[in-house]
């Protein structure tokens, strides 16, 4: 038998790191997004979630993909975050997807403007790692991951999800 308290950190620590690996590289895998939604598909029988409140969860997961696509054509996001977004929603649902999406706006703006500050300021004035350095270019794009995992953290605790794995 699976004790439900360690399901319950599927979900965070996954999206944890996928936060941590955007800032530190600049890049999300596609493994960690992969990871996200055989994770769902796997956990979400087990939590005992009917088929049709697995559907209402895919038909988020997709509508995401669709405008997350979108704002990638033009611009607007890496692939990584496109996928990322994608499948955190498939976790969060229809019933979280505003809150998720206007977290997710929240968090990279503070994100984006904290970013544009630390580039204002002259990097030779202290030494700082490599990853940090990367940030510090004023065309290294900004690691909204980071964002996206910090909007579904948010979230989460929420969600049916949680609620059933406290039960």
């Amino acid at each position: 038998m699976i004790d439900t308290t360690v399901l319950l950190f599927v979900f965070p620590a996954i999206m944890t790191f996928a936060g941590a690996t955007d800032l530190l590289t600049m890049k999300i895998p596609n493994r960690i997004s992969i990871a996200l939604v055989a994770a769902f598909f796997l956990l979400a029988p087990l939590m005992g979630l009917p088929a049709s409140t697995i559907m209402m969860h895919v038909a988020a997961g997709l509508l995401v993909l669709a405008g997350a696509f979108v704002l990638f054509a033009v611009g607007g996001f890496g692939g990584g975050d496109a996928k990322l977004l994608a499948a955190g929603a498939l976790w969060i649902g229809l019933d979280g997807l505003v809150p998720y999406l206007i977290g997710v706006t929240l968090f990279g703006g503070i994100l984006a403007v904290t970013i544009l500050a630390f580039r204002k300021v002259p990097f030779d004035a202290y030494p700082i790692p490599a990853w940090a350095y990367r940030l510090h270019l004023p065309k290294s794009g900004i690691p909204y991951g980071m964002a996206i995992a910090a909007s579904a953290l948010y979230v989460y605790p929420k969600t049916p999800w949680f609620s059933a794995f406290l039960a």
